[in-house]
C-alpha cells in the first residue's frame, strides 16, 4: 500500500484521481457558494433527488438554502450558449436528507457537467468519463443506459393522456409488464412496443438489434440509432464490457430530454453514479444551450466498508508498562516507514487488524500469529 493511500480514505482517493481524469479532458475546476436564494432551489424542487431543502434567513433578510445540488447551480452561472462547449467538473458539498437516513447530511459530490452545442462526441465523451469514474472506485461496476427520447416517444405513439402516460412510466420503472398490458387493455392501447423496451435488458448488442427488428416509429427509431452509435463508440474504445441498456431507468422526463445512465458498484446496492442529457432543464431556465453530465455521490462509498473487511490498522502493536517508548516509537517508525499503518495498544480486542506483533523487549518485536 502506498503512503499517500494509507492516509486518504476511499472517497477522498476517488477525488483526486477523478479530478486527474477529467482535467485530463479539458474540464476546469468550477468553485461555487455553499447557498443560493431560497426560491431558486424551490422553483426547480422536482429536478432536485429530495424535495427537503435546509434553509435559513441571511442577515438581509431574504431566505437561503445550504445547496442541495450542484448542477443547478452551475446552469444557473454558466453562459448556456451554443457557441462553445463549457467543459466544468466540481467537487462539492450538498446538503439534502438521504431516503432512509432521516436527517440532513452534508454530501460530497465529484461531477462533471458539458453544456452547449451537444454532440455526438459530447455525449459519447461524458458516458466514457462515467466508466473511467466507476472503475476508479472499482473494478466491479455496470453502467447501465436509457433514453428518454425514446421512452417518451414511445409513451406519446401509445397514448395522449397525461395521467395514463404517468401510469405506463412507472410500469417501466418497476419493469411490470403485466400492469403495462392491463392499461394498455382498459384503454384500448397497443402495448407492442412498451412490452419490448420493459423487457429487455442486455449489452448493447443485443438491446440494438432487438429495437432495430422491431416494428417502430422514424421517430423511435432515430433514438435507436443514436443509441447504436454510443455503442459502436464504447465498443471501438474497449469500454463496453461493463455496460447494459436498461429502459426502465427512472428520470424525469421534464428535464431529462435524451440520453441517460446510473453506475452501480459491487457491494452498494443503490446507484453511485446518476447523469444524462438534459437540455430541458437549460430552456426552462432560459439558457438556448443543451447539456451533458453526471454526479458521483460519494457519501455511498462509506457502504464498502460495513461489511466488515476494513481494519482498523495493518498492524498491531501489543506494549506493557515496561516498555520504552522511544524504543517503542522507533520500532512504530520502521513499520510506517513501508507504507502500512500501525496501531500501537495494550490489548487488541475488538480490533481489526492484518497483522498483531508483540513488543517483548525494549527494541525487539516478536510476531504473535
Amino acid at each position: 500500500m502506498k503512503q499517500a493511500e494509507m492516509l486518504l480514505k476511499k472517497e477522498e482517493q476517488v477525488i483526486f484521481s477523478l479530478r486527474a481524469l477529467f482535467e485530463q479532458y479539458g474540464y476546469k475546476k468550477f468553485k461555487m457558494s455553499k447557498f443560493e436564494e431560497y426560491d431558486f432551489y424551490a422553483d426547480n424542487r422536482s429536478f432536485l433527488s429530495s424535495e427537503t431543502i435546509l434553509a435559513f434567513t441571511g442577515l438581509d433578510g431574504k431566505l437561503l438554502a445550504l445547496k442541495p445540488d450542484v448542477t443547478l447551480s452551475i446552469v444557473k452561472n454558466t453562459k448556456g450558449s451554443r457557441d462553445a462547449a463549457e467543459r466544468v467538473y466540481y467537487n462539492e458539498n450538498v446538503y439534502r436528507a438521504r431516503k432512509g437516513a432521516g436527517e440532513y447530511k452534508e454530501i460530497m459530490q465529484v461531477g462533471l457537467e458539458c453544456i452547449g452545442d451537444i454532440d455526438l462526441y459530447n455525449i459519447c465523451e461524458v458516458i466514457m468519463l462515467a466508466i473511467k469514474s466507476l472503475s476508479a472506485i472499482s473494478n466491479s461496476f455496470v453502467l447501465d443506459i436509457s433514453h428518454m427520447g425514446l421512452v417518451s416517444q414511445l409513451l406519446s405513439e401509445a397514448t395522449d393522456s397525461e395521467r395514463t402516460k404517468a401510469k405506463l412510466l412507472k410500469c417501466l420503472g418497476e419493469k411490470n409488464l403485466h400492469e403495462i398490458r392491463r392499461i394498455c387493455g382498459e384503454n384500448g392501447l397497443d402495448s407492442t412496443s412498451l412490452e419490448l423496451i420493459c423487457s429487455v435488458y442486455g449489452t448493447g448488442d443485443e438491446v440494438v438489434s432487438r429495437r432495430k427488428s422491431a416494428d417502430l416509429s422514424p421517430e423511435a427509431m432515430s433514438h435507436v440509432e443514436s443509441l447504436s452509435s454510443i455503442n459502436e463508440f464504447l465498443k471501438s474504445n474497449s469500454l463496453s464490457g461493463n455496460v447494459n441498456f436498461d429502459f426502465s431507468i427512472d428520470c424525469d422526463m421534464k428535464y431529462y430530454s435524451s440520453v441517460v445512465f446510473k453506475g452501480y458498484i459491487q457491494g452498494i446496492s443503490e446507484s453511485v453514479l446518476l447523469g444524462g442529457q438534459y437540455g430541458k432543464l437549460l430552456a426552462r431556465m432560459g439558457k438556448k444551450a443543451d447539456a451533458i453530465g453526471f454526479a458521483v455521490y460519494l457519501d455511498m462509498l462509506e457502504r464498502l466498508s460495513e461489511g466488515g473487511n476494513s481494519y482498523d490498522a495493518d498492524t498491531i502493536i501489543i506494549y506493557d508498562d515496561s516498555a520504552d517508548v522511544c524504543e517503542l516509537s522507533k520500532c512504530i517508525k520502521k513499520l510506517t516507514d513501508t507504507g502500512i499503518s500501525v496501531l500501537a495498544v495494550k490489548s487488541a480486542e475488538g480490533l481489526r487488524y492484518r497483522q498483531l506483533l508483540k513488543f517483548e523487549e525494549v527494541g525487539t518485536v516478536e510476531t504473535n500469529g
